[in-house]
This record gives C-alpha cells, structure tokens and sequence, in this order.
C-alpha cells in the first residue's frame, strides 16, 4: 500500500503506522515534524539507490529514530542508543524477525555517526537524518554525501 505525504509516495503498512503513532504520542510536535521529515528525505533519497532499501525497515527508522529524547525513553545511554533501544523493543513486540530489528537498531544507533553508517546495510547508509554539518539532504545519494563531507573539512 502507498499513501502520499508532502506529494511523495511512501510506504503504508500497519507498523509504520504504529511507529507513526508511537512516536507523535510521546513527542513534542517539532520533534514529531522532524522525525516525519527526515522520513520524507529518506524516501527521495532511497528512490535512487542501489540497492534499494526496505521502505517499511527505512520507513520505521526514520520515525523512530529520535525516541530517545522522550522522557518515556530517555535513559542512561546515548539518545541513540536509547532510541536504538526502545525501536527494538517496539518491533520485537510486533514479531519482527531479529534480521530486521538489528538493521533498525544500527540506522537509530548511527544515525549521528555516518562515517560508520556509510558502510552499512541500504536501510542504514541511506537515511536522511544523520548530521550532516547543516547541510541539506534533499536529493543526494550516499556518493554525494561522502563528497559533502570531505568538502566540508
């Protein structure tokens, strides 16, 4: 199924609408707004990759990605790796195969790191939201974003 946000394509499936939910229950709106956004931005930028990544793993970990800067999650970790955390749990009650709840694991864990995320599976390299110096990601593949990075230094 496909629904349509901001005019792009995007998965629609039962658990990113869980994950959708989840996470507009426990986030301030700009924190919502951004995890939907970052959502977006993985999808233009997965549309020209190769590989392609899963749309529901990408779809997940991009609104997921921040739930570690809620006060549901926020523990003694990282915000990723509390985000990281609390992704897992969320998917391992739903049945997700162990495969998948460690891909989205790695995408929240790294999505700050993206010198390591860079080397990893589609679901984890593509996605919008690492930090990128303030640049914007729309449109730019993976390719680009490591040349953006060295320009940037």
């Amino acid at each position: 199924m496909k629904l349509i946000l901001a005019g792009i394509n995007v998965v629609d499936t039962p658990l990113v609408h869980d994950a959708m939910e989840l996470t507009r229950s426990l986030s301030e709106p700009y924190l919502y707004n951004h995890v939907m956004r970052s959502w977006l931005f993985a999808v233009l930028i997965a549309a020209r990759a190769k590989p392609a990544p899963d749309a529901e793993l990408l779809a997940v970990s991009a609104i997921l990605h921040d739930l570690g800067l809620t006060d549901r999650y926020s523990a003694e970790e990282r915000f990723e790796v509390d985000g990281a955390n609390a992704a897992r749990s969320f998917l391992k009650e739903r049945g997700i195969p162990a495969q998948q709840l460690q891909l989205v694991w790695d995408a929240i864990a790294l999505h700050t790191t993206r010198s390591i995320a860079l080397h990893k599976e589609p679901e984890v390299a593509m996605t919008p939201f690492r930090n990128l110096r303030g640049r914007a990601w729309c449109g730019i593949g993976a390719d680009s974003s490591r040349q953006a990075s060295r320009n940037s230094r």
